[in-house]
């Protein structure tokens, strides 16, 4: 009986087709064709013009808005792509997820709320996906509402090589964590920068609002690292740096994974106290919008070394150590 031979194709959503690209010559790849469209009434269509029979299949999207999507079509085009993947005869069907939408209701924080994070792992799930690649997704408990495999990577090393190459002195860096939620994460970079730590306690008076309360640690002359998971207004980042220049810090550098920059976050950015803002392509960023203090990172590198160890059944874990 001839042994049937593995083969990976990797194909991109609407969203962030310069990271698939990227992605896809990381892995010595051409991306895969497939037709998508929106039919007048702004229903979404896909069609693989490459076959995909017995093939691994990797699907990246972002569940963001970009590209002229906003985050609900580019939710609903990635079921659609992964069910049109399943009905071609994939072997399997991989969802890099490099933004996953709706992450912040992972939770009952009132009462009669839905937990929307585990409505889409159960949407990903029903469409016929093996296994989920995340990036830095804003609970690591998310992880557990998905029954498959999960690989979730974080963005960390990228930040730590970069602010080491500026040259900062150890002794004057100082990681602040933007909530208590955060504090785990910014323990970890702390560790790898060898910096000080201080953390900070926000308050939600209203949706989509936030202040902060409370700073717990010193910042006095310190070159402070405010880092988030993602930023979408902005507001509560800048809030954060004028807090920390008010308490003595010397200047204020803000990292995060997903530039969502929603509404006034590039105005307010750009007017606002903090140095420098860096974070990574796993969320569009137009590149008339990285010229100011915004400066963007690409993880297509570690995105394609993951997708290379999942398909040869390597240590994921390998990549971290």
């Amino acid at each position: 009986m001839t042994q049937m031979q593995k083969t990976m194709a990797v194909f991109s959503g609407s969203v962030n087709p310069p990271l698939a690209d990227g992605i896809a010559k990381e892995l010595g790849l051409e991306l895969g064709n497939v037709k998508l469209e929106k039919f007048a009434n702004g229903e979404i269509y896909a069609r693989y013009l490459d076959s995909v029979r017995g093939a691994d299949v990797f699907i990246v999207q972002s569940v963001c808005s970009g590209s002229g999507y906003d985050v609900n079509d580019a939710l609903m085009e990635l079921l659609i792509m992964i069910d049109a993947a399943k009905r071609a005869s994939a072997r399997s069907i991989c969802a890099v997820i490099t933004h996953y939408g709706y992450a912040r209701q992972e939770r009952k924080a009132a009462p009669r709320e839905p937990i929307t994070a585990r409505l889409v792992a159960d949407l990903i799930s029903s469409a016929g996906a093996n296994r989920v690649i995340a990036i830095d997704l804003h609970q690591d408990a998310i992880q557990g509402f998905f029954d498959l495999p999960v690989n979730h990577m974080t963005a960390m090393p990228l930040f730590v090589d970069y602010y080491k190459d500026k040259g900062f002195d150890p002794e004057k860096l100082c990681v602040v964590s933007p909530d208590v939620g955060r504090a785990k994460a910014a323990k970890r970079f702390q560790l790898l920068l060898d910096s000080d730590i201080a953390i900070m306690h926000k308050d939600r008076p209203r949706h989509n609002q936030s202040e902060i309360t409370a700073l717990i640690g010193d910042v006095t002359g310190k070159i402070c690292i405010i880092n988030d998971d993602m930023i979408d207004t902005g507001g509560t980042l800048c809030a954060a740096a004028d807090t920390l220049l008010a308490r003595g810090a010397e200047k204020v550098y803000v990292c995060a994974t997903h530039g969502l920059f929603s509404g006034p976050a590039y105005d307010r950015i750009e007017e606002s106290s903090i140095e420098e803002v860096v974070v990574t392509d796993a969320v569009p960023v137009p590149p008339e919008r990285q010229t100011g203090k915004i400066k963007v990172l690409s993880i297509a590198g570690l995105v394609g070394k993951t997708i290379e160890r999942v398909y040869s059944n390597g240590s994921v874990a390998q990549l971290f150590e």
